[in-house]
Order: C-alpha cells, then structure tokens, then sequence
C-alpha cells in the first residue's frame, strides 16, 4: 500500500481550453464507416467488446508513448477507466476519450521539453559512472514527476554526450539541443484534430491486426504517391521508431539504392538542403513531416545525417547526400549477371537474376499492348539470354524483395514447372480459389535455386514456396518475412456526398494465402532447405514479431505433382556449405558480428561514463581497422594506414578498403549462394559421389535400401 503514495495524481491542464484539441462532425461519420467495414469485411472475425476495447488502449498508448517518457502512473489510472468503453464509443461514434487522452499526452510533452531545456542549462560530469536507459518500452510507467525527471536528466545528458563525442563543441552541443528540443515542441503544438483521429483510428485497427491501417486525406495522397511506379524523392520509405525516423526499405532503382550507403534501419537524425544547407535536427519530429523535408523536385540535393542501425545512441553519425530523382521503372527491373564457380580445372557457370519486385504495367497488358514490362516477361528474357552463355544453373535472388503482383508471382512460377495450382486463396467469406500456371511450356527446366532474406515477403514468399513445394530447387538464406495475407483499399470518401470533407482510406486484410501443400506462409514464411547465420531469432523480425498478427495455419492441400524429393541431396549440400563456411573468414568476420550482436541484442541502457563510451568507439575502430588490414593481406594489396583522426572516426567516415570490404560483406551470400547450386550441379551429375556422401552422413537416396548402397 505504501508504494500507492508514490503515485502522483494527474496534473490538471493548465493551457486554455480554447487550444485543446476536439473531434470533428465529420470524424464521427468517419467512425461509423469505418466501424461497420472493420467488423463487416475485414477477414479476421472482429467483434466490438471489451477484449478489442482493451487492445485498442495498449495501441493508442503504445502509439502515444511508445518509450513511456512522458505520461505518468498515475495519468494511466486515469485512462484505465476507458478500457473496457472503446468499443461502446465506437458503436456511438463517442471520440472524446481519445482527444482527452490526446490532450493531456501533449500537455506531457511540453512539461518535458520545459524540463529538458532546464537541465541543458547545467553542468553534466561526465566521471560519473551511471547508466541511461535508451529503451524503456518495456519499463514501468513512471511513478511520479521526481522518477521521471531523474530519467530525463539522463537522456539530456546521453544526448549532450553523444554529441560531445562526435567532437562537437560545448556551445555549438547546447545549441543543438536546445534547437532539437524547441523543435519538438513545435512539432507537438502543430498537431491538429486529424493527427489525433488517426493516431486513435489506428490504435483501433492495430488492436484488429497489424496490416490494417487507417490513412487520413493527407496519408492517403503520401500513399498513392509511393505506389507510383516513378517516384521523385530518395527512394525510401521511412518509419518511426521512439524518437527516431528510421529506414523501413530501400526501394530498389532508387538515389539511396544506386548510392548504396543508407541501409535499413538506419536513423534520419538530421535534414539538410542542397551542397551546404543548414542540417536540420528530426528528432522527435512528426513522420509526414520528415518526409515532406526529404522529399524534393528531381536534381536537386538532400543531405541526411544517419545514425547507422548498429550504432548506439551516442553515433557516431555519417552524413549522406543525395540527388533526388525519378525511381525509374528499368532499374527496379530484373537483372542478370554470371558468376563463375571453380570446379577442379574448369568452371561452372551460374546465372543470376536479381528481382527487386514482382512488377507488372496493368494498363499495358489490359489494352494487350505488344511490349508491356512485366517480370516474367523480363526473367523469361534474361533466362533465353543465359542459355546462349551456356549457364548450368540459375538462382533467383529475391532478398529485399517484399512482393507486387500476385498474377506475376503465379507466372513466374511457371517459367520452372510444366503447369499446376500456385497459391491457393481464402477469402473473408471461406471461399478458396486457386491460382494456376496453365502454360505447360518451362523456359528453364535445370537446376536451379531461390535466395531469400528476412525481407522477402508476400509474393516473393508465395514464389519460393511453390518451388520448394515442387520439389523444383533449392531454397537458401534467411527464412522470410511471413507476410501470407492480402490487403485492399477502401475510399471511405465513397460513402459520402461528393462535396464532403474528405475522409480518407481504410488499407483492409481481406484474404490470406496458402500454399498447394496447404500450409500457410502467413507468420513462419518460408524455411529455407539451407539456412545462412543471421543476428537475432527469427521470431524477432517479421510477421512473428508483429502484435495481432494472424497465427500460421493451414488448409486442406490442393492436387499438385511435385517434381523430386530433394531432402537428401540438401543434407549433403548442407555439409559441405557448413565445412566451407568454418574455413572463410569472410563467413568467421560475419559469424563474430552476428555473436556480438545477439550478445547485445537485450542491451536497453548505455554508460554516462564517457572515458568508457571512448573505449568502445576505440575499440570498434581497431577492430574496422584489423579487418581491413587482413583483407587487404589476402588480396595482396597494399595495407591501409590507420584512421588517426577521432573527429573522422566518429564521424562514421570509411576508407576505399573499407567501403570495398562493405560491399564483399554484401556479396558474399550471393557467391555462396551460386557454390551451392554448384554442389548439386555436381551432385546430380556425379551419383557415385553423391551415394558416397550420403553414407558418410549415414543417409540413403530416395528409393535405396542398404543393400544396394553396398
């Protein structure tokens, strides 16, 4: 009981009742329309009752306060009392217990920026030996204005030190901060009545299931403007997490793609514009907003300054500058390249198609226009082109590719079999159709592969299922995404007269795909037959980590004719893929990266210490500098000279060797994706060897018995 006393009450709103934010007539409409698709259309039975109720307020905030820094124990006691009424307000279109919870959150907000630019103004010491908690999604809520204000000490004085350690000076450290603080408030006061009926109709369609999404008039138009197949801008689609824009996809033929240097899950920490514009700090700011201030007219140049995704809060940053341009269509295309695999004296060579996204021109094929783009179309191409350079195998390389068309990912397919179902679909009703490959012409018949990331989603999941459940090739790398549903968009703007306020969009799950074996690629994704070390757990990233997330299941199987069981030629390959690996030391550097970060992966705080945050930014840069001394050995090139400079170190600058190792890191999977394909080339082709390494595994080829592997 004594902890009870701990608990401050909520504070009463001091601003003007004029400035507070409350629904509008037509967001009650609004509610009611989207309601009734929710639980009418929506392929998840949804039901309005106090389950969803309660779900509803974890999202809203969740979505608020994410890294429950603003609001108080005692604010959320207060909420406590709308757990189990959401679902009453939305059968009544009653919007006011989210606009008050909004108003207070801004209330909360400001109360920290005030307290933040008050402690800027002290002295920190930085010998003392304290820890700052960077991520408190799974903390407690604070339990009084004192508790919270320690936290907040601590985050001012991470954000002065990192600063400090990428060789910023003290006044130009204070002004920085005070000008991201101020920034934040602005941020926060320009917040209107349609920010605040998404946030909440968002908590309410997450609270269903994570692919729903409710997008307001402004969303909407950002939405038709990413699905463009000619983008202006960097060609990326961002995210907030916490505090921080982050890098949600790199979208292929694109300036940040062709520049190579941003990655996913890098943070935007700063916007410049042109050569030498001012940067601008973005933390804390609103996402639309940080798109609005990276998106620009083609050729002209935007600078970001990222805090890369394995570096902790303190950087050290990088700055990157880009040309905006056009995403063009040819440069998200399929392409192809050779590669050469060493087999005694002689080679074999293996195709690569790259494929960044399953494309199709709709309107083209539609009015049967003669040379219409599609993928299928172009690998189709590509693979004729690849037999006349005498190719052995071909390997698809569908990493970071999150999908497209459903008809080209059936197509596709059928390029590699005779002809039979592909996917199977079931609607929101039960229906189930199927989708076919009638065409019983195969462009490519040899042996082939599929390379997968975590990143491989929907269609690209539904394409290396149906090879793998044909028996077709072999699957390798990280097993995918888990994306095995179908979203539709529903104009809310039509239930209304044409003069009306806009209303905006409802992105609806209406189906969900299964596979011709009947298991679904929803949630697990797609196993790989060989499976390449990746950081984390693969319940970390995906589908499975995705709150409401429909769970995988499974239907009846449809009647399909699998080409072989290849069950055993992978065990073989395995092997011998995990006997190369131990003697790579490409693989060992990847290995080692991977180890420290799953050691590091639960790590939620970091030191104020700054002689031991030095340590470790010294210690990463031996180790870079190690790495490239070795690498430069083995390529019996001239070794580089150590990075002296801290200011350039911190600055996340890289040398040429550097920069060239960066790329053979990213190459790397793809070569051994290509010696893998190799090994059943020769493993198909040489059965003596391939019966004497199955009985070294102690294993037998399919229709063997003991006494004929003697």
């Amino acid at each position: 009981m004594a902890a009870l006393l701990l608990v401050s009450a909520p504070v009463a709103i001091s601003a003007d009742e004029s400035v507070l934010l409350k629904p509008k007539i037509t967001q009650r409409f609004a509610t009611q329309k989207a309601t009734q698709v929710l639980t009418n259309w929506h392929y998840k039975n949804t039901k309005l009752n106090d389950h969803l109720s309660a779900m509803v307020l974890d999202q809203y905030l969740e979505m608020l306060d994410p890294n429950r820094s603003y609001f108080l124990q005692g604010d959320i006691n207060v909420f406590e009392r709308h757990r189990h009424s959401f679902d009453d307000a939305l059968r009544h279109t009653e919007l006011a217990p989210a606009f008050e919870i909004f108003n207070l959150y801004v209330e909360r907000v400001k109360e920290r920026i005030n307290y933040a630019r008050q402690t800027l103004d002290r002295e920190f010491d930085f010998t003392v030996d304290e820890l700052y908690r960077f991520d408190r999604s799974e903390a407690s809520w604070s339990l009084s204005e004192v508790e919270l204000n320690e936290i907040w000490r601590k985050r001012v004085k991470n954000d002065y030190l990192r600063l400090r350690l990428a060789g910023k000076e003290e006044a130009e450290i204070r002004k920085m901060l005070r000008e991201r603080y101020d920034n934040l408030e602005r941020r926060i006061i320009e917040l209107n009545e349609d920010d605040v009926f998404q946030f909440f109709m968002n908590a309410v369609t997450q609270a269903i299931e994570p692919h729903t999404s409710y997008l307001s008039a402004r969303s909407s138009d950002n939405f038709e403007i990413s699905m463009k197949l000619s983008l202006e801008g960097i060609g990326a689609l961002l995210d907030r997490q916490t505090e921080y824009t982050s890098i949600a996809r790199i979208v292929p033929g694109g300036p940040a793609a062709l520049d190579g240097r941003l990655k996913e899950d890098d943070r935007v920490i700063g916007v410049g514009q042109g050569e030498s514009g001012k940067l601008v700090d973005v933390i804390g700011w609103r996402l639309d907003d940080v798109v609005d201030l990276i998106r620009g007219p083609k050729g002209t140049v935007v600078r970001l300054e990222i805090l890369p995704e394995d570096a902790g809060p303190d950087g050290p940053s990088e700055i990157i500058n880009l040309v905006r341009n056009e995403v063009k269509l040819e440069e998200q295309a399929a392409q192809k390249q050779i590669i050469e695999v060493p087999r005694g004296d002689e080679v074999v060579k293996i195709g690569i198609i790259e494929l960044p996204v399953f494309y199709l021109d709709f309107q083209g094929r539609a009015t049967n226009k003669p040379d219409y783009r599609s993928s299928t179309r172009d690998v189709h191409r590509l693979i004729n082109e690849m037999k006349e350079e005498g190719v052995s195998g071909i390997v698809i390389d569908l990493r970071n590719n999150g999908g497209g068309s459903l008809l080209e990912a059936t197509t596709l397919t059928g390029l590699f079999i005779e002809q039979g179902p592909v996917v199977q679909v079931r609607t929101t009703r039960g229906k189930v159709s199927l989708e076919r490959d009638d065409d019983p012409d195969m462009v490519w018949d040899g042996p082939m592969a599929v390379l997968v990331n975590r990143y491989s989603a929907s269609a690209s999941e539904i394409f290396a299922a149906a090879i793998q459940d044909y028996g077709r090739g072999i699957i390798i790398g990280e097993p995918t995404f888990g994306k095995g549903t179908v979203q539709n968009l529903i104009d809310l703007d039509d239930f209304t007269p044409a003069d009306s306020a806009r209303m905006g969009q409802l992105k609806l799950t209406v189906a969900q795909f299964f596979r011709v074996n009947g298991g679904s690629t929803q949630n697990k994704g797609v196993i790989p037959d060989i499976v390449f070390p990746f950081a984390g757990e693969a319940a970390d990233w995906g589908e499975s980590s995705l709150e409401n997330a429909l769970p995988w299941t499974e239907i009846e199987a449809t009647e399909y004719q699998p080409v072989d069981d290849l069950s055993n030629l992978f065990a073989v390959v395995d092997t011998r893929y995990q006997n190369r690996m131990k003697a790579d030391a490409e693989f060992n550097y990847l290995l080692t990266d991977i180890e420290e970060y799953n050691d590091s992966a639960d790590r939620v705080t970091v030191s104020l210490l700054e002689s031991k945050r030095r340590q470790e930014i010294d210690e990463a840069k031996d180790k870079r500098q190690k790495r490239a001394e070795e690498r430069a050995v083995r390529r019996g090139e001239p070794v580089p000279e150590p990075v002296d400079d801290i200011d350039d170190d911190l600055a996340g600058e890289e040398s040429e060797d550097e920069e060239a190792a960066a790329k053979d890191d990213f190459d790397l999977l793809l070569n051994e994706a290509a010696r893998i394909l190799a090994d059943v080339i020769e493993l198909k082709t040489n059965l003596p060897l391939f019966a004497q390494e199955l009985k070294a595994l102690k294993l037998m080829p399919p229709g063997h018995d003991k006494d004929t592997m003697e």
